[in-house]
């Protein structure tokens, strides 16, 4: 079994609330829109760490993190990008890749929005766990916490902080 933290939208910003609420977790996904290398580096010393850039991380970020990163968790095949849509709603160039990769999870960040939803079209889990950062018109930090054992997916927990720091 593999606990798993996702994360998107921090814009360099990740505290203690943070910390303690991905304490235990094996991975942590991060959907872009880091801030900075520093702060990924401290990210992935610290966790396992799957993540792709988003559109705030500059062209050093870029470098190391890609637009689009498809992975396997167990025998869950995960596609993360940040920029992507919502089902019904996909860019185009992001609803090929769902097609071709055919995931069973999709994670996008950018939004600032959690919404987690299963896409019956697509058939697969989709997930934006809001903004964890203090950057952003949201009112309320979000992040997620789910646990993967082979193909089943369970225990879905919010964590949700006030935006001030």
């Amino acid at each position: 079994m593999t606990t798993i933290g996702i994360i998107s939208d921090t814009h360099s910003h990740f505290d203690n609330k943070l910390d303690l609420f991905f304490k235990d977790i094996d991975i942590m996904i991060h959907a872009g829109d880091i801030g900075t290398l520093d702060l990924a580096d401290a990210l992935s010393a610290k966790y396992k760490f799957e993540a792709v850039s988003g559109n705030v991380d500059n062209h050093v970020t870029r470098s190391v993190y890609p637009l689009e990163k498809v992975f396997m968790i167990e025998k869950v095949k995960v596609l993360l990008t940040h920029i992507g849509g919502y089902p019904n709603r996909y860019y185009p160039e992001f609803k090929r890749s769902i097609e071709i990769h055919r995931p069973d999870i999709v994670i996008c960040g950018h939004s600032h929005i959690l919404k987690v939803m299963y896409d019956k079209r697509l058939s697969h889990l989709h997930i934006n766990p809001g903004a964890a950062g203090i950057m952003g018109f949201h009112k309320i930090r979000t992040a997620l916490r789910l646990k993967i054992d082979g193909e089943r997916i369970f225990d879905l927990e919010v964590g949700e902080w006030d935006r001030a720091k």
